[in-house]
């Protein structure tokens, strides 16, 4: 009986030890979400700050709209991560997915239109002029567009089949709609590019500039709702033949967002944002031939 007592402790003491690494694996995935509201918290902080620089100290209000950017794209990484990790892990939980989407309204949603406000039309046009009021109409539609595009998708995650007629079949391969990552990615990625805020350039360029990138946030919040397909990449890497292609490729994106992260940012995010429009406007102007009439 002492021999079968002996042998049955290591027996239990491993499995609490099995069930102790399992509920590790379960936070790993939270870390990084946590990580995503971390940098999301940051941009809106730096691009206030940087808002109420702008007059007495014009190089620091760049540098804090630059460091804003940065964060915006670091989240982008710790958003990425987060999902494929639990995935990985098969630690996906119904928590995980509702904090998920929390987190990406405000990094995705309220950090970006924050941004372009303070660092964009905000400060180009006039206190109380009409701009500046379609400024934050502008704003206020991304920050609404997305929040409605998180809740579509959560919707269709969970309900895969189409829920009224006319719903677009979820396909996982692809998005529906542009997700909200890719479009504050957009965002991020011109105000990286260019830091300097609009309102310190001279003559009606901050008036100009400042209407080009209201337009351009105008027209990211409908790409988000609409139904254009864009690749969800989740089927790469899928197999042995293709994960050295999947590691080189990565390898150099990365090298080339070290050295060159300011045009390489930007060139990539807006192939990303362009490939589904193109790929639609492609399929409408697509030969059809005629059917054969019997």
């Amino acid at each position: 009986m002492a021999v079968e007592t002996a042998r049955a402790e290591p027996d239990s003491e491993e499995r609490r030890e099995r069930r102790g690494i399992k509920k590790g694996l379960y936070l790993l995935p939270s870390a990084f979400t946590a990580a995503n509201i971390g940098m999301g918290y940051y941009a809106v902080m730096a691009s206030l700050r940087g808002f109420q620089l702008l007059d007495a100290d014009p190089a620091a209000a760049t540098a804090n709209f630059d460091n804003a950017a940065r964060a915006i794209g670091w989240a982008m990484l710790f958003d990425a991560l987060d999902g494929r990790i639990a995935r990985m892990t098969k630690t996906t939980t119904e928590m995980g997915i509702q904090l998920d989407s929390l987190a990406d309204v405000l990094t995705f949603g309220i950090a970006p239109a924050v941004l372009a406000y303070a660092w964009g039309y905000g400060a180009a046009f006039a206190d109380g002029s009409q701009a500046q009021k379609l400024g934050w109409f502008v704003s206020f539609m991304f920050l609404i567009c997305g929040a409605l595009r998180l809740a579509r998708f959560n919707v269709q995650a969970t309900r895969p089949r189409p829920l009224a007629e006319g719903t677009a079949k979820v396909d996982k391969k692809n998005f529906v709609g542009l997700p909200i990552p890719a479009a504050a990615g957009l965002i991020a990625s011109i105000v990286h590019f260019a830091p300097t805020p609009l309102k310190s350039y001279g003559g009606d360029l901050p008036s100009l500039y400042g209407g080009l990138i209201m337009g351009l946030i105008a027209a990211l919040g409908p790409l988000m709702v609409s139904t254009i397909r864009y690749s969800s990449f989740k089927g790469v890497g899928g197999t042995r033949r293709s994960t050295a292609r999947v590691v080189l490729l990565v390898a150099s994106v990365g090298m080339l967002v070290w050295l060159y992260s300011r045009y390489t940012l930007l060139a990539i995010v807006s192939a990303y944002v362009l490939h589904g429009i193109v790929f639609r406007l492609a399929s409408l102007f697509r030969f059809r031939q005629p059917q054969e009439s019997h």
